[in-house]
């Protein structure tokens, strides 16, 4: 029997290729009708037997283009019209090509790879090979409509060939406003450093393009440095199995310690270097191509400087045909010498040459904290001290973005999560959801209810649902480990309503431009600590207000009075909600979880301004999306010299050494040796209280202990002394129970009241105090006697662990929530968060994680937009 649908599909639906794939399930299911785009989704009306109806939709939701992402399918009987075709309908209003949903850059697909390597294709060997399941995206739009004209490609007409599959329904380059060859399109460039005035020369043919890929991997094979541009900057590329090549990129990058990021040819290769798990493959192979941090298997020996001291190298597979072409193109020639001779220079200098495949560094093209490099000319005048030459392109970079870096991490039965670490290229400007807006029927905002702030009852005998919300239903089973676009709110977006624009905090910095159900959120943008990254921040804000026509109302902003961007938002003629650093990480969790609250929130980091005027970092807040209480929070410890005792952690030590009355313990006196005069120094200022501000902070008793365990003491980037730290938990074998039952009573963090007085507040002051003491006494006791460091950190870590679930229990215990929040950089340790899933979910606790957004600092924004919202 022959019926009539209409079908309504919202999510990124347009500019990916949507249309002409509905087009053709149409007439695979003999459908006849049409498909229009319109500013909210694609419209479909359809006319079929009811079964292949049925196997239509399906086919929307389950087998879309790699470059949409389907939130939601709303489906309406209708009377039949009679169509005896299917069409791809076009209509003349302007706006109906309009979208504030635009796709992500994504990897080069597997159509396209076949076609690169294929000798009898038009498009073999061609840098810049696209269609609408893959390629550039949003660096390359200038506005919208996403049409040719308004992207950097307008400035290449299509040859005929390309125009007619431009405008062939059938062909899966139907609208893929990149489409090009070597006929029409883009080509690469090559220049070597050192000159006066670059002189570049363009690979306009294929023999030409192809040669300049052979001049740049000769310059790699000799040991140099190469500046490649990709999809959103320069990458700065050496041959990662070549130590000299890896000290002169980290020499001329000023990079001393913080790992590279390496790129394989496939999973195989990475395999032979990494253990990779289904989920991480899945992810390794996405189309978002992150870097994947993946655990380094035993016994593999990779160049020195690589990734020293840690457990995890950063890896990711090629996802431009740039990428594929030099890679492909490198390996053959690492090949080609292995073949020759084993015993050359060259094969001297690669390490483990018969167990390591090929591999390169890809690490961002930008000099020290600066912005990555967009444009050929700005990289020849800024990195021309750091590369040997330069393989670019003349395709404009509009919107300058990083690479992603993820970690996939077991949540115990809930089974493996994707945790992000960087949230760039591939996801961003994914919208996320700003939940619980104005209830449709009486627009009054719909919020959760304020924590208790006197005990509701005894400890649950039964408790609450158990499980893990942090998880996306992707990455919750091995095998598919991709992440879901959030279902928008059913609210409809009026032009009137508010735009809140959440700045950020000063590192690792976001921002959000939210509106009614929806927020989106930057791509990484940095530390805000100087000009270049101002302007970047500037920039980017500048192209998301314009792509998505959205003019803020209202600011949201971190309450440190001194971050760059709390100054910028006090300057605008807008009003500014103030969101406490803590509260932003805990809420941007439960958002994206949608979770009222109220929760117990553990946000532990480094540093946050707290309502007391001291560092927070250590904090236990009852919450839900427009308010908190201070419930509990580890005592404050001095830190001399402020931002001093960050950057030289014996001075943290001290700090903390002092706190705990343990600088007679026997166990400190290498510590105090390293740390010299600058011991008495630091004694002098925490007793006159000069420059030394207090701090609740778990990120710097992670710093405190990698220094007294002479882990770290000169750290070269933020959180290395954590990261070593965590690392050597990966070398100790599993200890007999008894030990570990004695090691976790010695280490275990000490709860005690905490005293008010009488100006204290709910959010200022806490219930409870953490004593960290007896933890970093067993620390030292473990020291003098010459226990393996790797069995100490490991102790160190179980007793962090364990007050995350000792004061879930007081929490629940009091005020019956059973719902624990975990936010913050801490929680980027893979011991930490992985056992503190365990332990929670064997306690009875629903956990909840940042999914779509990082646990440090990355997610800040998004929880101010959220709690901003939520205090309309």
């Amino acid at each position: 029997m022959i019926e009539a649908l209409d079908i309504h599909v919202q999510g990124i639906v347009q500019g990916v290729g949507f249309r002409p794939f509905v087009y053709r399930m149409a007439k695979k299911y003999l459908i006849n009708g049409w498909v229009l785009n319109a500013t909210d989704g694609v419209h479909i009306h359809a006319e079929g037997e009811g079964k292949l109806l049925d196997e239509f939709v399906l086919e929307l939701s389950d087998n879309a283009p790699a470059a949409a992402q389907v939130e939601q399918i709303e489906l309406a009987e209708v009377p039949l019209e009679g169509f005896d075709t299917f069409e791809i309908r076009f209509s003349d209003a302007a706006e109906v090509e309009q979208t504030t949903l635009v796709s992500p850059d994504l990897a080069t697909c597997d159509d396209c790879l076949s076609e690169l390597f294929n000798p009898n294709d038009r498009r073999f060997r061609y840098p810049f090979i696209n269609c609408t399941n893959c390629g550039p995206r949003f660096t390359i739009i200038e506005g919208l409509p996403y049409d040719r004209a308004k992207t950097s490609m307008r400035a290449f007409e299509m040859c005929p060939r390309c125009a007619a599959e431009y405008a062939d329904p059938l062909d899966r380059r139907f609208h893929a406003q990149p489409d090009a060859c070597f006929e029409c399109g883009p080509v690469v460039s090559f220049a070597l450093a050192g000159q006066t005035k670059p002189r570049f020369i363009y690979g306009r043919t294929r023999e030409e393009s192809d040669a300049i890929f052979a001049r740049a991997v000769e310059v790699l094979r000799a040991g140099g440095i190469v500046a490649v541009k990709g999809l959103g900057g320069f990458h700065l590329v050496c041959d990662a199995n070549n130590a000299e090549a890896v000290a002169k990129l980290r020499a001329r990058k000023r990079r001393e310690g913080k790992a590279f990021a390496v790129m394989m040819a496939n999973a195989d290769d990475v395999r032979a270097v990494c253990a990779v798990n289904e989920v991480e493959e899945a992810v390794l192979s996405g189309a978002q191509r992150p870097i994947v941090l993946l655990r380094k298997r035993a016994g593999v020996e990779l160049a020195p400087q690589l990734a020293d001291g840690l457990s995890e190298l950063g890896v990711m597979l090629p996802y431009t045909p740039v990428q594929h072409l030099l890679m492909h193109d490198f390996c053959a020639a690492v090949a080609a010498g292995d073949a020759g001779s084993a015993d050359s220079a060259d094969g001297q200098r690669r390490r483990k040459g018969d167990t390591v495949p090929p591999m390169l560094v890809m690490t961002s093209g930008n000099l020290h904290d600066e912005p990555i490099v967009t444009s050929d000319a700005e990289a020849y005048e800024k990195l021309g001290d750091v590369a040997d030459a330069f393989l670019g392109n003349n395709r404009e970079i509009l919107t300058r973005f990083d690479d992603s870096v993820v970690r996939v991490v077991s949540a115990g039965t809930a089974g493996y999560a994707v945790q992000f670490i960087r949230r760039a290229r591939g996801y961003a400007p994914v919208p996320l959801v700003v939940p619980f807006v104005a209830d449709a029927t009486n627009g009054q905002l719909d919020a959760a209810t304020p924590p208790c702030t006197e005990p509701c009852g005894s400890k649950s005998s039964s408790p609450t649902e158990v499980g893990f919300v942090g998880l996306s239903p992707q990455s919750s089973a091995p095998g598919d480990a991709s992440l879901t676009l959030r279902t928008t709110s059913d609210v409809p977006f009026d032009s009137v309503s508010p735009v809140i624009f959440a700045t950020g905090p000063e590192q690792k910095n976001t921002f959000t431009l939210a509106r009614e159900g929806e927020a989106f959120v930057s791509q990484h943008i940095g530390d805000m600590e100087n000009a270049e990254t101002y302007d970047a921040w500037l920039a980017a804000k500048a192209r998301f207000e314009a792509l998505f026509e959205l003019t803020p109302t209202a600011v949201a902003c971190d309450k440190h009075p001194e971050y760059l961007t709390s100054k910028w938002a006090h300057d605008q003629a807008l009003p500014v909600t103030e969101v406490q650093h803590h509260h932003a990480h805990i809420a941007s969790a439960m958002a994206e979880n949608g979770l009222r609250g109220p929760v117990c929130g553990i946000a532990f980091d480094g540093t946050g301004f707290g309502e007391d005027g001291a560092i927070w970092g250590g904090e236990v807040l009852l919450a839900n999306l427009q308010t908190f209480e201070r419930f509990a929070n580890f005592a404050y410890v001095p830190m001399p010299g402020g931002a001093a005792a960050v950057k030289n952690p014996l001075r943290m030590a001290y700090g903390v050494l002092w706190a705990f009355d343990l600088l007679e313990h026997p166990g400190v006196q290498a510590a105090l040796d390293a740390l010299g005069a600058q011991a008495g120094i630091c004694d002098a200022m925490i007793e006159q209280g000069l420059n030394t501000p207090m701090t609740s902070s778990v990120g710097r008793l992670f710093d405190a202990a990698s220094a007294l365990l002479g882990v770290c003491t000169k750290p070269s980037y933020e959180g290395e002394g954590a990261c070593l730290l965590e690392a050597l938990c990966s070398v100790v074998a599993d200890a007999p129970e008894s030990d570990d039952a004695s090691a976790r009573e010695r280490y275990a963090v000490a709860v005690v009241k905490n005293a008010a007085s009488e100006t204290s507040t709910a959010q200022d002051t806490s219930v409870l105090l953490f004593d960290a003491a007896p933890t970093f006494r067993a620390l030292l006791d473990d020291l003098a006697a010459d226990v393996p460091k790797p069995v100490i950190a490991r102790r160190f870590h179980d007793a962090i662990v364990g007050a995350v679930v000792q004061t879930a229990e007081l929490v629940r215990a009091l005020y019956d929530i059973n719902t624990v929040v975990l936010s913050g950089g801490v929680f980027m340790n893979r011991y930490v968060i992985e056992h503190a899933l365990a332990a929670l979910e064997a306690a009875g606790f629903t956990a909840a994680i940042n999914r779509d957004l990082p646990p440090n600092d990355g997610c800040i924004s998004y929880g101010q937009a959220v709690v901003a919202w939520a205090a309309r």
